[in-house]
């Protein structure tokens, strides 16, 4: 199926590993211009030759902008490279590593503020940037604002009290921009990933072994168990979700929140 996206151009946050990396992969695949995001430069300058390299996509169009999108600064630099890469901005992917884990009596006021500038902040500001350059695209199909977060604002998590608190202020932000946006034909969704296979859950299992008796690929194990498809999710399952999303095929779909976790958010409406 052609998604129609083909000489798009996208931005993909946080996108050296995990989630954001698939996205990354999944646009480029489809013929989009692809601008990948992380902190480090050696390692987006792999994950670029990688994306390339895989089905034969050597010639793919990935530029790589090293920065940390919780600075400001790093965030009109990002914007920017990327119009001046490009000329234009059609689709932004929000993605982001999310806050720490933690219970309430163990987070001060400093944890909250950090998980606010990583989370809440990122999202507000690059929107804001990117708006001007999605309003433009209505001539070419329409803008698409894609944010990747996480089933905790469907249903908390215990020992995320940080993500549980502050990820559905993303979800209120992409509920009202849908409406405020649309006349500008600009799309807005929300993707919830459950439990997949990424650098960052494996630390998560780590954290949840602490002080048990168990291993992290036992609490894995566990965890894979309790999902109703019996596994962790591949991140291209869920790259495939966004890059429909995103699609000439998805233009009557905005100010959705979309669970991609094997069945597991125990919500009616989820």
């Amino acid at each position: 199926m052609d998604l129609g996206i083909a000489g798009k151009v996208a931005l993909v946050t946080a996108s050296s590993q995990g989630l954001g990396r698939a996205c990354a992969e999944m646009l480029a695949r489809e013929g989009a211009r692809v601008v990948i995001n992380g902190r480090r430069p050696d390692e987006l300058a792999k994950t670029a030759q990688e994306i390339r390299q895989v089905m034969a996509l050597r010639d793919a169009d990935v530029h790589t902008m090293a920065g940390d999108v919780s600075n400001p600064d790093d965030v009109t630099r990002l914007i920017k490279a990327t119009i001046a890469k490009f000329g234009q901005l059609d689709i932004l992917i929000n993605n982001g590593g999310g806050p720490p884990p933690g219970k309430f009596v163990d987070l001060d006021e400093a944890a909250w503020q950090q998980a606010l500038d990583s989370t809440l902040w990122p999202v507000v500001r690059l929107i804001r940037q990117c708006m001007p350059h999605l309003r433009a695209a209505k001539e070419r199909g329409g803008g698409r604002i894609v944010n990747i977060v996480s089933t905790s604002v469907k249903q908390p998590i215990g020992g995320l009290l940080l993500s549980n608190a502050i990820r559905p202020a993303v979800i209120g932000l992409a509920k009202t921009l849908a409406t405020e946006l649309a006349g500008d034909g600009i799309l807005v969704n929300n993707v919830c990933p459950g439990s997949f296979d990424t650098a960052r859950i494996r630390h998560l299992y780590e954290t949840r072994a602490k002080g048990t008796a168990l291993t992290a690929e036992q609490v894995a194990d566990q965890a894979a168990q309790a999902i109703p498809l019996g596994r962790l999710g591949d991140p291209k399952e869920l790259a495939n979700l966004v890059a429909f999303l995103v699609s000439d095929k998805a233009t009557y779909v905005t100010g959705q929140t979309i669970c991609v976790d094997g069945g597991s958010t125990n919500t009616l409406f989820g």
